[in-house]
């Protein structure tokens, strides 16, 4: 395992799921072996307010917070958030936003957006197909399990093309 840490920040709105993307990648991580640290920061305790959350994955992590600059990845479901998080970026960071409307205009149920973006997501980071859905199974309620796997496996392959 190399010494590279992974950073990772997740945004959007409450509602959208933004938590529950958050702790499946969390979970990814760990069941590949990673050490995780996970943040969350709440806006408005609403339906609505603003939602973040930082994940942070590598041979050893001490913060869980992703600094301004320092993000590998983000994944903003929401476009008016993206403008507040962009900030936490890498230069050579991968911005996500490309993928909302498309996931958007791929999935039958709203609800469904997180987990999609979660397999865009996974498309870029160095976790195993398994991991992942051996997370889901341990985030989502055992009735969810096979349709958020179907619609991460969908979001995965999007994310590869």
């Amino acid at each position: 395992m190399a010494d590279k840490i992974y950073n990772i920040t997740f945004g959007g709105t409450g509602g959208q799921g933004i938590l529950k993307a958050a702790e499946i990648c969390g979970w990814a991580a760990m069941y590949a072996g990673y050490h995780v640290k996970k943040s969350e920061v709440h806006g408005m305790a609403q339906r609505g307010g603003s939602v973040e959350s930082h994940v942070r994955f590598g041979k050893k992590v001490f913060s869980p917070i992703v600094q301004q600059g320092g993000a590998d990845v983000l994944v903003c479901f929401h476009p008016e958030e993206h403008d507040r998080l962009k900030v936490f970026l890498k230069a050579d960071g991968k911005d996500l936003i490309e993928y909302l409307e498309k996931a958007k205009a791929a999935i039958a149920n709203p609800r469904h957006l997180n987990t999609f973006l979660v397999g865009v997501l996974s498309a870029y980071l160095p976790i195993k197909p398994d991991y992942w859905l051996k997370a889901i199974e341990s985030v989502f309620k055992k009735k969810y399990v096979e349709e958020n796997k179907g619609v991460f496996l969908k979001g995965r392959e999007m994310g590869q093309s």
